[in-house]
């Protein structure tokens, strides 16, 4: 991991640290919140299956907007002043989603509120990402996987508290306004433990120039012609598109796929909540012994094997297990990737932003792609699509060696 270029003292360091744990758990919040009422909002609104795919797709389509936005709006608004504006987003989408899911049934206002919760997360989800990769390089230590495992821990909050309110017959639009009130706050006041960066745009106040922003633009997008940099992308794909077609469709395949009811399908989601998060909190240990290659291909087997027993199995206890191994085989993809990408000398918060852009494309297209597919063919069956992305991510697992250990095999093979 590439050293820091300036020392903060650990109290800086370490409020930072926190910061970034409390976005990521607010954007997992959010996220879970939606996800698990998605029958509720299909029974109340008459979708059917491909109409629930076409509405989020509609989430879908904000949040690349969100994305391809996200190096501009580092370069021009700044890291702390962007992140707000993303979050306020989201909530305000929620807001919309809620009204639209129960208050007044309408599919225009749910697609809307969609619109804007997607462009609000996959700005913020690139930000994020710049800001806990550059914290990472900062403290000299693996603490990337525990901040997934915050978001983590945000969704497995808002799918417990999705569960209660479906159980307790809480309307959609006051649960979910209530939620957007929580993340609108919590962004304001996590943003001021950031540090000002000029290199990420923000105004440090310092009285030094910062470059204009359509150079530090010019340089965020340069980095796309890195071949191992893709090749960290195509880990990064597979594992998000597990991840994030659990998010989407889970639930719903639990109800539709197996014969369950709704609150066994958001207790389901929960499950894989939990399981994703146990693996993120204890994968720093495990690949600081073993290394990211190993890691990433064990995982991959291991979200083989759930996706298969989940799909299959015909008793409770095999989509239990299922949930669980599909759950821990796509935990640490993603921040290894992040890991992977800001694991480079120069150049890294656009590195990060970069494979961030691939990662969450898959994350957010592939639930509305399995959902047409599933109104075809049955959601189940959709999901073996995941199975074949899982082989590539472990096929291009070696991207993501660390740069010390590339080293230090190439002078290995120097040697000899």
């Amino acid at each position: 991991m590439a050293q820091p270029t300036a020392a903060r003292p650990a109290r800086e360091l370490i409020a930072w640290r926190n910061a970034v744990f409390a976005i990521f758990f607010l954007s997992g919040l959010s996220m879970a919140s939606w996800v698990a009422r998605i029958p509720a909002i299909r029974d109340d609104t008459g979708l059917s299956t491909q109409g629930v795919g076409l509405v989020i797709l509609a989430g879908s389509a904000g949040s690349i907007v969100g994305l391809v936005s996200a190096p501009w709006a580092l370069a021009r608004l700044g890291a702390r002043r962007g992140m707000i504006g993303a979050l306020v987003t989201v909530s305000a989408g929620l807001v919309f989603v809620g009204i639209g899911g129960s208050l007044v049934p309408s599919v225009p206002l749910v697609v809307i509120g969609l619109a804007l919760f997607g462009f609000g997360n996959g700005a913020v989800d690139v930000m994020m990402n710049v800001e806990g990769a550059e914290a990472e390089r900062e403290l000299r230590k693996t603490v990337m996987p525990m901040m997934h495992a915050f978001f983590s821990f945000g969704t497995v909050t808002g799918a417990g508290i999705a569960a209660g309110a479906s159980a307790l017959d809480v309307p959609v639009s006051v649960h979910l306004g209530v939620v957007a009130a929580l993340i609108a706050v919590g962004i304001v006041v996590a943003v001021r433990f950031v540090p000002l960066r000029a290199e990420v745009g923000d105004d440090t106040h310092s009285g030094a120039p910062r470059p204009p922003w359509r150079e530090r633009l010019k340089a965020n997008l340069a980095v796309w012609g890195d071949v191992r940099l893709l090749l960290i992308g195509v880990i990064m794909l597979g594992m998000s598109f597990a991840e994030g077609s659990a998010n989407d469709w889970l639930a719903l395949a639990v109800v539709d796929g197996h014969g369950y009811d709704e609150t066994t399908g958001a207790l389901m989601f929960g499950v894989f909540t939990v399981a994703i998060t146990a693996g993120r909190v204890l994968g720093g240990p495990v690949l600081d012994r073993f290394g990211r290659v190993p890691v990433l291909r064990t995982l991959a087997v291991v979200g083989i094997a759930g996706l298969s027993l989940f799909i299959f199995g015909t008793e409770p206890w095999m989509l239990i297990v299922g949930t669980v191994l599909w759950g821990v085989g796509s935990s640490l993809g993603f921040p290894v990737g992040m890991s992977a990408a800001a694991d480079h000398p120069t150049d890294s918060a656009a590195r990060v932003s970069a494979v961030a852009i691939i990662g969450y494309c898959a994350f957010l297209t592939g639930p509305p792609l399995l959902g047409f597919i599933g109104e075809h063919f049955g959601i189940l069956n959709a999901l073996l699509v995941i199975l074949a992305l899982l082989v590539l991510s472990a096929i291009a697992a070696p991207a993501a060696r660390e740069r010390d250990r590339a080293e230090a095999g190439h002078v290995a093979s120097d040697r000899t």
